[in-house]
């Protein structure tokens, strides 16, 4: 429980989400939601494409509908701290060692802020670089859906 001051000078206590024990119960954040997280705070990072899964990834979303979670995998330490790994793709022509730092640094900061847990390792595997005009090309095709394809039954 953290201190916070209040008009009269007194101190009240304001419950963390870190906290082992609650009057009320539990507060526990689901991997998921941490993966998210770490998606969102990827993308807005300036030359980052995208986040990609890997091969395996690709094989699993056909048995899950998980897809918010491709690229990112979240693990707990013996401590419980996160460890984190994150797949991309990054834009051709710019320093890839400068933005996967970037990475590191801003999905560590809005994972600790969100769910007030700290981050032991960030590890950035880049799968790839694309050109602006490839993205530009991957956006405007529309990706073509099962339902859309001819079926013989």
């Amino acid at each position: 429980m953290s201190k916070a001051p209040t008009s009269s000078n007194e101190e009240t206590t304001i419950p963390s989400i870190n906290e082992e024990s609650s009057s009320l119960g539990e507060i526990r954040i689901n991997h998921s939601v941490v993966s998210s997280i770490v998606r969102l705070a990827t993308l807005e990072v300036p030359g980052v494409c995208s986040v990609a899964g890997s091969f395996v990834d690709g094989i699993a979303d056909i048995f899950s509908k998980k897809g918010d979670e491709r690229g990112v995998r979240v693990d707990e330490d013996e401590v419980g701290d996160y460890q984190i790994e994150i797949r991309v793709i990054l834009r051709f022509g710019l320093e890839l060692a400068a933005v996967a730092t970037n990475i590191q640094q801003r999905v560590a900061e809005q994972v600790e802020i969100m769910t007030s847990k700290s981050v032991a390792r960030v590890n950035v595997i880049i799968d790839g670089v694309r050109t602006e005009a490839q993205e530009q090309l991957e956006q405007s095709e529309p990706a073509a859906s099962w339902k859309d394809q001819p079926h013989t039954d």
